[in-house]
């Protein structure tokens, strides 16, 4: 028997401005769609159970393409400082955990942001030993690329003023070699490695909020990379199977594979495209460089505004070769992060050497700094950009500072891309950025960060159309993961994932689309969220 949604305005995102006036799904597919009348008409029989729409606006489900799911879960249930101004306000947000930390308990803080900070500021150890002179005390930057930590932290990770940098970090140190608690990349793994395993338990709660929330703000799934994080592959794929699957909370997840756990993915038994219908294993995760904000994205050029540096390599080249090398041994795909171009470079000669099989797609998550001669050589390849619009309204202006504005013309590029030909995903990078896929719409659409008081518009003709901004998150992340013709449109054949909001984001003003509220949230024809007050 079938499900009929009525008296809505239901975009297919076929084409720009098409929709229906009702469909009908059975088996957890859509069966049909059109008028009520057509489809009352034709499968009079088949109609056991009505949803009225109630003359809301519905969307395909939103699928964010980048996030660390538990990450996510973990921000919401930690101290979260991303939404802080000034130093004083993380100050406070940290004592006042402190203050009731049990003995030796580690304290983290997520999501520090120093371009959003009154004064800059970068905290230094010793600051922090004054927060908390006994407890092991760490703050991630929002980036997830850079952390302080005070000297408990330092002590325990065996970090001394002459420890030397790891392959691919960076311990900084002040003008006298004494090093800062400020730690970058690879550099983070030494305080990482000593931070006590959480709990089974701890995991399963995080991973529950977080999905309750992407369910609220409209999400009906996610591709996220979290399995090298908390215990090793196994430890953290059985917290999905628990909580989606054991739980019944419907929510579709593709799991991206760290490299340094997919021998582990392999000898389980898993493999690419591996699972159920929402659980499934996704291409093998690379990263190729750091992030803009600690400078460790790897340019051909030295930073504008930090000339003695143009970042970090997480892997040499023959090292990122050898890497993909592996992921086709494994007949899979690759999800590599790369922000800088050298870093996209490099990604592009390892795939020209290492192609995927046929059939499948690779993809470059971030492609923020980009050259010319760089897009025509990647828009030959079977590759997808995964990008995150979000980062426009949190970037600007330092970024172009920091890069140089003679060389910001392929930065941030979206509208180029998409005209080149490529296909795009859009993701927010959760926790590093909010999840709510409405704020990256927002942020594609005009080019703005909606809390500058200036209304400052970057690079206005790389904005998207609304219905291209809606399609990163639809048939964008649709095509990332090869579910092109399963999901991310609302035609016969496909899931019955719907993302119902109380207006209509094509008509509106742009500014409004931030006013906009999730009114349902539906997977495979079940209602996950709904609003009280409907």
């Amino acid at each position: 028997m079938g499900t009929l949604y009525k008296n809505g305005k239901i975009y297919t995102m076929v084409h720009e401005n098409e929709f229906v006036d009702c469909i009908l799904v059975k088996n957890g597919i859509i069966a049909a769609i059109g008028t009520e009348a057509e489809i009352s008409d034709q499968f009079l029989n088949d109609i056991d159970a009505t949803i009225d729409l109630l003359g809301h606006t519905m969307f395909p489900g939103f699928v964010d393409s980048h996030m660390h799911v538990i990450g996510h879960g973990e921000k919401i249930m930690q101290v979260d400082l991303s939404e802080m101004t000034s130093s004083q306000q993380i100050r406070k947000a940290v004592k006042d955990r402190v203050d009731v930390a049990g003995d030796c308990e580690w304290i983290i803080g997520e999501g520090w942001n120093e371009n959003e900070l009154v004064d800059k500021k970068i905290f230094h150890k010793n600051e922090l030993d004054e927060i908390s002179p006994n407890n092991p005390l760490v703050l991630k930057r929002i980036c997830r690329h850079a952390l302080v930590a005070n000297s408990k932290a330092l002590e325990l990770a065996g970090i001394t003023n002459v420890t030397h940098n790891p392959p691919g970090g960076v311990i900084v140190r002040d003008n006298d070699g004494v090093a800062t608690g400020y730690l970058l990349d690879q550099a983070q793994e030494l305080v990482k490695s000593v931070i006590p395993e959480v709990s089974e338990d701890y995991l399963e709660r995080a991973l529950t909020v977080s999905i309750n929330d992407c369910l609220s703000l409209g999400l009906v799934g996610c591709h996220t990379e979290d399995l090298n994080y908390y215990g090793g592959f196994q430890r953290t794929y059985h917290t999905f199977q628990k909580v989606i699957n054991e739980k019944s909370i419907k929510f579709r997840a593709n799991l991206l594979v760290h490299y340094e756990v997919v021998d582990d993915m392999h000898d389980l038994g898993h493999h690419f495209q591996s699972g159920n219908e929402f659980i499934e294993i996704g291409a093998m995760k690379i990263f190729a460089d750091g992030a803009l904000g600690g400078r460790t994205a790897l340019l051909s050029h030295p930073y504008n505004d930090s000339p003695e540096t143009s970042g970090v390599a997480i892997h040499s080249l023959r090292e990122l070769k050898n890497i993909v090398k592996k992921a086709r041994k494994y007949e899979m795909p690759v999800a590599i992060h790369v922000i800088g171009d050298l870093a996209f470079e490099y990604a592009v000669k390892a795939i020209e050497e290492y192609p995927p099989l046929k059939g499948q797609r690779d993809r470059l998550i971030h492609a923020q700094i980009l050259r010319r001669e760089l897009i025509d050589r990647a828009k030959k390849l079977p590759i997808i950009l995964d990008i995150q619009p979000r980062f426009v309204a949190t970037d600007f202006p330092w970024v172009i500072e920091r890069i140089g504005e003679s060389r910001m013309e392929y930065c941030y590029a979206w509208k180029t891309l998409l005209k080149e030909g490529f296909h795009c995903a859009g993701g927010s990078d959760a926790p590093i950025e909010p999840v709510d896929p409405l704020l990256g719409i927002h942020a594609a659409v005009t080019r703005k960060n909606p809390n500058d008081v200036l209304n400052r518009v970057y690079m206005p003709n790389e904005r998207l159309s609304v219905y291209e901004a809606i399609q990163l998150f639809t048939s964008g992340s649709a095509y990332a993961t090869g579910k092109e013709n399963q999901q991310g449109k609302i035609l016969p054949g496909y899931v019955a994932d719907f993302t119902i909001l109380d207006r209509d984001l094509l008509i509106i003003p742009h500014d409004e689309i931030l006013k906009a509220k999730v009114v349902m949230t539906i997977v495979d024809n079940e209602i996950m969220y709904t609003r009280e007050e409907q």
